[in-house]
């Protein structure tokens, strides 16, 4: 695909006259409100409840919008297009000692957590890793920027290289759209909802890293927080590996620290269980390590035979300052020296990214940001939504902190300037209305290296949130997003 198109702008779609139409019908919306919630338990879209997290006896959905949101075919197709170079990006960033330690010192000095994972980072490096198989499953986030001449581009937000979420339930979302649009009487509107699998995808990467680990006795072990709302969402992807006969355990970081274990051979063993791949939904915030044997743990991991999805030097290359690092000219040349067309798709994805480090440059951001707040986004390096800072909030954090090294834990960016749609959301127990929506667009990537070879790459899907354009930050876990389907226009 030539490169003008990634760089192109194309005008945002107007919603079809007719959902229009069916989006002020109130008795029509009262009567499908009931209809796509029960289409939506059938389909297993689902949640646990915040009363009972752990308990499978009381279930509710998990809350997503009452009819899909338009997205410009060409933006899309251009999200999907560039995942599997994204993938070889992060993989060849992880592989670069010199680049993640140069990008991450001034992190490392004020933000403990980066820190920490760094510490585990170096120990590994200083041992002989035992295992040359490499396993990534990651979601990369988009939103639409509407500019002031009316164009739309795809503006990435970040690449999330641990614990990418939703692939199991946006794997059935696409059904649930379907009949509620047949239901409102929208069947052209039903066909252009497309099919997505990424349960199926992730777990095509899992099974090819575990088929790689070369023994049949050995488990996948999912590690999990210890409260688990969103199970249903990681039991697609299990069921998909047990279909493979692969089998599958759950474990928290307090199951590691109590029974884990290296053999002489490095293995690694948890409960008597051989372990082939440890597949992190947990362990990206500083929370997840409630005490010194979660690290432990996390580094007997690492060091272990075992794969890991991710290992700790693809969970640093996620990071916010690699992220703004890769921005910055002349950086993803280094990483794609030949292929100038990759390196042009790549970038035609990135909003502004700025170094808040010490220095001439750093400081020229500080009083950017002060200047304009409302233009940008304070973003410190922290996964699960939520972080993020806004408007005067920006120059509260930025006036106490411009003087200080502690202003390197945070990376700024534009604010990116999407379109609001409006749609109803649907969540257990708030009122219905129309609300004013922004929608974020995910495309979930996998791929498995062995020694120097790629062996899989590949593009497995996508995942539409939508929340209403009050809230400034915040995804599905955290209560503020919602479950959405892309109608392509």
């Amino acid at each position: 695909m030539s490169t003008n198109v990634f760089s192109s702008h194309c005008r945002f779609p107007a919603m079809s006259v007719k959902l229009e139409h069916v989006l002020k019908d109130e008795n029509l919306i009262k009567n499908i409100e009931e209809i796509a919630k029960d289409t939506a338990l059938l389909h297993g879209v689902l949640m646990r409840t915040k009363e009972t997290p752990n308990s499978p006896e009381v279930v509710s959905y998990a809350p997503f919008t009452l009819f899909p949101t338009p997205v410009p075919t060409a933006l899309f197709h251009q999200a999907l297009a560039v995942q599997t170079h994204f993938n070889r990006l992060v993989d060849r960033v992880s592989q670069n000692p010199a680049f993640l330690e140069e990008t991450l010192a001034s992190t490392i000095k004020v933000d403990n957590f980066t820190a920490r994972l760094f510490n585990i980072y170096k120990q590994v490096q200083e041992e002989h890793r035992p295992q040359s198989i490499v396993l990534g499953l990651n979601r990369s986030d988009y939103m639409l920027d509407h500019s002031p001449d009316g164009g739309t581009s795809l503006k990435q937000i970040e690449i999330n290289t641990i614990a990418a979420s939703f692939g199991g339930l946006a794997s059935r979302t696409p059904d649930v759209h379907r009949h509620i649009l047949k239901v409102a009487n929208l069947p052209e509107e039903s066909n252009n909802v497309l099919d997505n699998n990424p349960a199926a995808g992730l777990a095509r990467g899992l099974a090819k890293a575990w088929e790689l680990y070369g023994s049949e006795r050995a488990v996948v072990m999912f590690l999990v927080e210890d409260v688990q709302r969103n199970i249903y969402d990681h039991r697609f992807v299990e069921n998909e590996l047990w279909k493979r006969n692969i089998p599958v355990i759950r474990r928290q970081f307090e199951d590691v620290c109590r029974s884990g274990s290296l053999d002489e051979s490095r293995r690694l063993f948890v409960d008597g269980h051989e372990i082939a791949i440890v597949y992190f939904r947990n362990g990206y915030m500083p929370q997840n390590y409630t005490s010194e044997e979660s690290w432990e743990a996390r580094l007997m991991m690492e060091r272990s035979l075992a794969v890991k999805c991710p290992d700790i030097s693809t969970h640093l290359a996620g990071t916010k300052k690699v992220q703004q690092e890769l921005a910055q000219r002349g950086v993803l040349e280094r990483f794609f020296p030949d292929e100038p067309e990759t390196v042009a798709q790549i970038r035609a994805t990135f909003a502004g990214l700025y170094t808040l480090d010490m220095g001439e440059e750093g400081d020229k951001t500080v009083a950017m940001a002060l200047a304009n707040p409302d233009q940008y986004v304070l973003k410190p390096q922290r996964e699960g939504g939520g972080n993020n800072i806004y408007g005067t909030e920006i120059c509260e954090v930025l006036e106490n902190l411009k003087s200080s090294t502690e202003r390197t834990a945070y990376i700024l960016m534009d604010k990116i300037q999407p379109v609001p749609v409006q749609n109803y959301l649907l969540r257990p127990g708030a009122p219905l209305k129309l609300n004013s929506c922004l929608s974020e667009l995910g495309v979930f990537g996998a791929y498995v290296r062995k020694g120097k070879d790629m062996v899989f790459n590949e593009c497995v899907g996508h995942l539409l949130r939508t929340k209403s354009s009050e809230h400034a930050d915040g995804g599905v876990a955290a209560g503020v997003a919602v479950l959405d389907n892309p109608l392509l226009v």
